[in-house]
């Protein structure tokens, strides 16, 4: 039996189980099982993508985010790339038993890491045009061939201009799956997982034209049925990709988080620095990105690192080269931070309901530096803003850009497959639990360190 495995990044199961004219993913849900999926902490592009392929959570791979500390100086932070995930995916565990398997965008994808078939580059890849972001390398030239130039995202895609967005999402996503059903027809294939980042960059852009409860939506607005609009696209690309495969072919279609409306951004270390908690040499005149060249680290004893969520480290003595908590103290001062984080309000003077998370109470293992604490700011309704410098600790941009939504912590999937007979909604499925599952029904033990179960064992 083949497995198709379809990841539609931020897929949202609000929209997705409940819009009209989506046909392709209808039929696959009348012929299977699906459901809500809990996404892990943080519910984040990376690391949650190996996370499902790998069932390990993301202490357990050591990636806490795009950005990770790498020692605990204060350096700074180490970008993620594909040698970050040191555990064995499904496509690894496929290969020992001599099946072929095509990866296409998973991500971190970058450089292409070397597997039993072909592997394609995420969003991560710095240029296709210069940079060999497929193995083995002749499937880059393959690839031009079917489309041209390759984009992995939309460059600059926190932008005002919608309409360029919009149709540079179109454009992607088109050329996306034109390479995606040449592999599949092309290349000799037991398993084939792909991600779509288009989904993702569409919510980022247009959610709040799309969301009527969004502070800022406006009814009647020109780019109020852009969303519902890709996701009638996305449903017609699958439906040609899905009449590809023969009825021995199990497919899933899988999300690694939700979306849902950002009510704005919280200034963390600008709050922690008027709380006295962290000391700066000299306040910076205007919005300044964080830096460590900027701390009086003597004199600090917090501070965050993050965009969708925070990251909260705290300086430690014997640990940081300047710590100023002693180890004694620490489990006082975390409970003490713990209350502080939950007793925030938002900028409408309500409580903002953040959720406040101990790696090592939730994680099996935390390798590499953990954070100290994960911070969710209005449980996701507010997202991180690392920056110093300003005036207000609310804001209704975010540092990077525009940003409309944020990640919410459940997701979507679909399973459809000749020899599972589940049916109907399925709730208690989490990310973890897909790859197990996958393996079960193909008939294959899972890895060791997989740490999550099979659906079908329930």
């Amino acid at each position: 039996m083949k497995t198709l495995v379809i990841g539609l990044d931020c897929a949202a199961p609000e929209i997705v189980f409940n819009l009209e004219g989506l046909p392709n993913l209808r039929k696959l849900m009348a012929g299977g099982c699906f459901g809500r999926l809990e996404s892990v902490i943080p519910p984040i592009t990376v690391p949650a993508w190996m996370c499902m392929s790998t069932s390990q959570d993301p202490g357990s791979l050591g990636v806490y985010g795009f950005r990770n500390r790498s020692d605990h100086s204060y350096k700074g932070l180490s970008v993620v790339n594909s040698s970050s995930i040191q555990s064995e995916a499904i496509w690894d565990v496929l290969a020992h038993s001599g099946k072929q398997c095509v990866v296409v965008g998973v991500p971190p994808s970058y450089p292409p890491r070397k597997v039993q078939g072909v592997n394609v580059g995420c969003f991560l890849t710095p240029d296709t045009k210069v940079n060999e972001y497929t193995y083995p390398p002749s499937v880059k030239q393959e690839i031009e061939a079917v489309v041209g130039d390759y984009p992995v995202d939309v460059k600059g895609y926190r932008t005002d201009n919608k309409a360029w967005l919009r149709d540079q999402i179109y454009e992607m996503t088109k050329k996306h799956f034109e390479v995606i059903r040449y592999l599949m027809d092309t290349q000799d294939w037991d398993y084939f997982q792909f991600v779509e980042i288009g989904l993702d960059r569409i919510h980022h852009g247009f959610w709040k034209y799309h969301d009527k409860l969004h502070r800022h939506y406006e009814a009647g607005n020109p780019f109020e049925s852009v969303i519902t609009d890709y996701y009638h696209y996305l449903d017609r690309e699958i439906g040609e990709t899905l009449e590809m495969l023969d009825n021995d072919t199990a497919v899933l279609v899988v999300s690694d988080h939700g979306a849902q409306r950002l009510e704005g951004g919280f200034c963390v270390n600008q709050w922690l620095y008027r709380e006295g908690l962290l000391a700066l040499k000299e306040p910076p005149v205007g919005p300044t990105p964080f830096s460590p060249n900027l701390v009086d680290w003597k004199n600090t004893k917090v501070w965050s690192e993050g965009g969708y969520y925070a990251r909260v480290f705290f300086n430690v003595q014997g640990r940081e080269p300047e710590g100023t908590i002693a180890a004694a103290g620490y489990d006082a001062f975390y409970a003490e931070m713990k209350a502080k984080f939950e007793a925030l309000m938002d900028d409408r003077g309500a409580p903002m309901g953040s959720l406040v998370f101990r790696p090592s109470e939730i994680y099996q293992n935390c390798r590499n530096v953990a954070p100290d604490m994960i911070v969710h700011f209005g449980a996701l309704f507010w997202r991180s803003i690392g920056g110093l410098g300003y005036s207000e600790l609310y804001l209704q941009e975010n540092d990077t850009g525009p940003d409309d939504c944020n990640h919410a912590q459940f997701g979507t999937f679909i399973l459809n497959a000749p020899n599972v007979k589940l049916r109907g909604e399925i709730a208690g499925m989490r990310l973890l639990d897909i790859v197990p599952t996958l393996l079960d029904a193909m008939g294959v033990p899972k890895g060791v360190s997989m740490q999550g179960s099979s659906l079908l064992q329930r």
